[in-house]
């Protein structure tokens, strides 16, 4: 039998003083009062320099679950990048550069994928601008944009801002136009949805596409004019009348400009895998290079631009050379971020660890089941406590994050309200095994749900802080002006355990003994 100390991590869970536009505020949450009203609690930082992006970024799950695992502030690709194109790095990188090379000797042309959107979250358009540039500046002229729509971490319709700019970038270049157009919804899932990249990938191989333009901004106002939103516009093909669409071909070359991995990983997989069969694909290309930003999967045979530092001794390693047990839990949409973001970008388990994935529901959005695997993953999660089978169990509820992210207040509320149920259900758990948590949050979301400058529902992230709670029997109090990489030394400190010399962050229990 083994003494449980749990995170629980609240996706998109931030604070607001504010109550307007509020969906904790707004909820009932007799638990959540009491944890807060009765237990050690502050606030700590999860965006901007404190979690490695640039100043006033919002953070973002990926981020944040690599900050709360490795226990130190961990520069991010997005900051990596910017630096790149900023120093030059970018147009001397030798994997893209050899890409152009490829598919100039071929006579191919050149296809960038990405989410055009200046969230930077997934992606970020200036970066993909520096990538025309630099097909340019190498001498590409058959170049191509299939662009992917936010809505998401931006306002639901702000996409005509970034599609103009991308439009004048071609005039500018003269190098090719915007080739496509098509919602995340169907070219950024993580949940197997193959039927939706399905239809990313017919657009993109195949030119088959429900809707025709010949601009990228009047197949932005079709979309409109038939009540979508950027994140839901339907594959659109972008050609003149009488040509056909532009497809990726024989020889041709793609340059994936998403730098988070866990939206790209599918529509990569579609493309790039021999063996795909989670959908039918009718036809398939041979390209000359692949290129993705980042490494999306260690099984993923694509090329690399810029590889991932190795992040050593994060806590789950650490348990693991201290013969601890741990237990990773989620449901499928934050699944990768409990365990390959929350280990450093490992994608194996470590030793003594063990891991359950809850199918996450069945639904187009999440405002129709608010609730979403939240009942289930608090089954497992109350089984295991009461096993004790485990010294440290890591679990995160997607709610507030995914919810949030539709915009949909009311649903919303019942969210926040479904996981106040649940981690009542978790405190009794803990209290009949004289176990603890500490409670926190990787970002905010849900706590701010009106765009009061676009006057539209607020779908992204937030830059709020988010709470730190301490539910267990020790006495102590938390300090204040911490950041989500002082969580790994404190569950470490709780556990009577010294943080390895690799995490700078500090711990901000002060434990009082008896």
């Amino acid at each position: 039998m083994r003494n449980v100390t749990l995170l629980v991590v609240l996706d998109g869970f931030g604070y607001n003083e504010s109550p307007e536009a509020n969906a904790i505020a707004h909820a009932h949450t007799p638990n959540w009062d009491r944890f807060w009203a009765d237990h050690p609690h502050t606030l700590i930082s999860g965006s901007g320099v404190d979690v490695g992006l640039p100043e006033n970024q919002m953070g973002n799950s990926e981020v944040g679950h690599m900050n709360l695992g490795a226990g130190r502030v961990v520069h991010q690709d997005f900051t990596r990048i910017n630096r790149a194109i900023e120093e030059g790095d970018f147009e001397r990188n030798r994997t893209i550069g050899r890409a152009y090379e490829r598919v100039k000797k071929s006579g191919g042309a050149l296809h960038v994928l990405g989410l055009l959107s200046p969230g930077g979250v997934h992606s970020h358009e200036q970066q993909i601008f520096a990538c025309l540039e630099s097909a340019a500046a190498f001498g590409l002229e058959r170049v191509y944009l299939h662009a992917f729509l936010d809505g998401r971490d931006t306002p639901p319709k702000s996409a005509r801002t970034s599609l103009e700019a991308a439009e004048a970038k071609f005039a500018e270049l003269e190098i090719g136009h915007v080739a496509s157009i098509c919602g995340r919804y169907f070219a950024m899932d993580r949940d197997n949805r193959w039927d939706r990249v399905s239809r990313a990938y017919n657009l993109l191989v195949r030119g088959e596409a429900p809707f025709h333009a010949p601009s990228a901004c009047e197949a932005l106002t079709l979309g409109y004019q038939r009540d979508e939103t950027d994140e839901f516009v339907q594959p659109t093909a972008i050609h003149g009348v009488g040509e056909l669409p532009v497809t990726m071909q024989d020889g041709d070359a793609v340059v994936f400009m998403n730098f988070r991995a866990d939206r790209a990983r599918e529509l990569t997989r579609a493309i790039m895998e021999p063996e795909f069969e989670s959908f039918e694909r009718r036809s398939t290309v041979k390209l000359v290079d692949f290129v993705t930003l980042t490494r999306y999967a260690d099984d993923i045979d694509t090329s690399c631009a810029f590889e991932a530092p190795v992040i050593s001794n994060t806590l789950g390693e650490y348990l693991a050379d201290n013969d601890m047990r741990q237990l990773r839990i989620a449901e499928t949409e934050k699944y990768a971020h409990v365990t390959f973001f929350f280990s450093g970008g490992r994608e194996a388990p470590f030793t003594g660890e063990r891991r359950i994935l809850i199918p996450s529901p069945k639904v187009s959005t999440y405002d129709q089941q608010p609730e979403m695997s939240a009942p289930e993953v608090t089954d497992e999660l109350v089984a295991a406590i009461i096993k004790r089978d485990h010294d440290v169990i890591i679990c995160n509820y997607a709610n507030a994050d995914m919810v949030g992210h539709t915009g949909n207040f009311a649903a919303a509320v019942k969210a926040v309200e479904a996981l106040d149920v649940c981690l009542e259900r978790v405190s009794k758990a803990l209290t009949e095994v004289a176990g603890q948590m500490l409670i926190t949050a990787d970002h905010g979301n849900v706590e701010r749900m009106h765009d009061q400058a676009s006057g539209q529902a607020h779908t992204a992230h937030t830059s709020e802080p988010v709470p730190l709670v301490y539910v267990g029997p020790l006495q102590l109090d938390l300090a204040s002006g911490g950041t989500l990489s002082d969580v790994a030394p404190t569950l470490l400190a709780l556990m009577r355990m010294e943080a390895p010399i690799e995490m700078t962050g500090r711990s901000l229990a002060d434990i009082k003994e008896r």
